[in-house]
């Protein structure tokens, strides 16, 4: 990619160097069951946790954490500062992660309307989140309660060494997949998906999941479309390497190194081809009224 001397954005929250402590996202204290079980069952139980539904889904949280962190004082995430030098490879990663969210503000400037950036948080090992605390192991995320997205910097290396999923453009994609999301948040799609936790069963509730991650990976295709419309940063190869890490990060796959089986009741993200293929749709038209996943005749 021809990214260097690019504008970079100045939505970036650098927190390298700050551990974060607490529960983990979407997680919940076994030692706070009881505590909880007497709200359930008082008086003013059923307008506390109505409440508490209303606000998780305005933040993205999970209900379950937020009562937990009520009962505890709401002082579960913490973060502690520790001396922290950057390498000049990971300085390097950082501008170029600052340069491909500038690109992504440059395009859905241009295709929506009254868009609103997101910012990325670098971190390293551990970060607090509106969503709750997460490691690095969790990988790139999205929090739609703060409108941010995660990045520990160490996470391209894994791509590159455990995933065999090397190159900038690769990583480019990991940054446009999760930006993609943002936009899903601010069009009201995430919500709509959202809501039918607890509606319907966790097999059914994982294939809206699975829909919702291959939009996303169109919506990165959407961009890298349009950037190389309008920068030409792409360069021979890169096209390739967006392909091989959308591959690489199936669900088929990833079940298959881990456990040696495939699980398709379980898939969260798509398939390898699912994904390849839905990035590519995106690259290709460009055109964002084609990737409807969710009323897609097949995936």
């Amino acid at each position: 990619m021809k990214w260097k001397g690019k504008r970079q954005s100045s939505n970036i929250e650098d927190r390298r160097g700050k551990r974060s402590s607490g529960q983990g996202i979407g997680g919940f204290n076994p030692s706070l069951l009881r505590p909880l079980l007497k709200i359930l069952f008082s008086k003013v139980g059923l307008f506390i946790v109505g409440a508490f539904l209303v606000v998780s889904l305005i933040m993205g949280k999970n209900p379950l954490t937020l009562i937990s962190q009520f009962l505890s004082g709401g002082g579960v995430q913490t973060e502690s500062s520790s001396p922290y030098t950057a390498s000049a490879k990971d300085q390097e990663l950082a501008e170029f992660s600052a340069t491909i969210l500038a690109n992504t503000e440059d395009v859905w400037n241009k295709l929506l309307d009254d868009y609103r950036e997101p910012t990325l948080v670098l971190f390293t090992g551990s970060v607090s989140s509106a969503c709750g605390s997460a490691s690095s192991a969790t990988g790139p995320f999205y929090c739609p309660g703060d409108e941010k997205l995660y990045l520990d910097l160490s996470f391209f290396d894994d791509m590159e060494r455990r995933l065999n999923a090397p190159g900038d453009f690769a990583q480019a994609y990991v940054i446009a997949h999760e930006v993609g999301h943002h936009i899903q948040k601010i069009t009201g799609i995430s919500e709509k998906v959202q809501r039918l936790r607890g509606q319907v069963s966790e097999v059914e509730y994982n294939k809206h999941s699975v829909k919702l991650e291959l939009q996303a990976d169109f919506l990165a295709g959407v961009w890298a479309h349009h950037s190389q419309t309008m920068t030409r940063m792409m360069e021979t190869g890169d096209l390739e390497e967006a392909l091989n890490a959308a591959n690489a990060i199936g669900d088929d796959r990833l079940q298959k190194q881990s456990t040696g089986r495939v699980v398709p009741d379980s898939f969260t993200h798509g398939t390898s081809a699912q994904r390849m293929r839905w990035f590519k749709k995106g690259f290709e038209t460009g055109d964002l009224s084609q990737g409807d996943t969710f009323n897609a005749p097949s995936l």
